[in-house]
């Protein structure tokens, strides 16, 4: 993603840190939620977008050509492909003894 977001202006947080939870607030239909959450930050603050976890937020982060292929497949089944590849990473991707550091210049998107 930090290679395909030359903008640089995709941010990412963890779920349980101080910026997640500052945005989080109020948006009661994102309680509980435990995966990958996009926040469209050109949307209005009253206006949360529905559903927008999991294999929606991976398709919002990726860009236009995931998205436009994967309106066809029903959400149902790309939230099953999501979570198959989530329980499934370690295996897939590799496993490190500590969170890798992103590199110095892109840093600043890491928030807290």
């Amino acid at each position: 993603m930090l290679k395909r977001d030359k903008s640089g202006a995709v941010r990412f947080a963890p779920l349980h840190g101080q910026t997640a939870a500052k945005r989080l607030a109020g948006r009661p239909e994102l309680t509980g939620v435990d995966s990958m959450i996009w926040i469209d930050p050109q949307a209005p603050r009253s206006r949360a977008r529905p559903r927008c976890w999991r294999s929606r937020a991976t398709s919002a982060v990726s860009g236009e050509c995931l998205r436009r292929s994967c309106r066809f497949v029903p959400a149902s089944l790309r939230d099953a492909l999501y979570d198959l590849v989530a329980r499934s990473r370690y295996r897939i991707f590799g496993r490190y003894d500590a969170c890798p550091l992103p590199p110095a210049e892109n840093r600043s998107r890491f928030l807290s």
